[in-house]
């Protein structure tokens, strides 16, 4: 079954499988088998043309993939645009919702390790 030209998984279970698509997590894939009227255990490969169709049409109803992108690139655009402090943290690559950065914010940074040690050098034995 393919959705906006993403393929969903024939062999996972069609909550987990609607979760391939950008802006389709866990909890709104299961609204959407329950509008349609199919069990969150259902396989891809098992569903009729019908369901396929009536899945279809709800998920397209969503803002997802490239258009729910492009207003998340274009919102952290506006922020940067009007200096606002969210907007110099994503510009600065830096956590943007009040993390430590003294320790951890790891991922954000990059695996960057600039420790000193003790702040001691050692010295050299001649």
């Amino acid at each position: 079954m393919r959705i906006l030209g993403i393929t969903i998984p024939n062999e996972k279970r069609l909550e987990v499988g609607l979760t391939a698509l950008y802006g389709i997590g866990y909890s709104r894939a299961r609204k959407i088998l329950d509008q349609v009227n199919i069990s969150h255990g259902t396989k891809a490969s098992t569903l009729s043309i019908e369901q396929e169709n009536e899945i279809r049409k709800i998920v397209e109803a969503f803002k997802i993939e490239g258009n729910l992108k492009r207003e998340v690139a274009s919102n952290i655009k506006r922020l940067k645009d009007i200096k606002a402090y969210r907007g110099t943290r994503h510009a600065r690559n830096l956590p943007v919702r009040g993390q430590r950065t003294k320790s951890n914010s790891r991922t954000v940074r990059g695996n960057v390790r600039k420790t000193m040690g003790s702040g001691r050098r050692k010295v050299e034995k001649t």
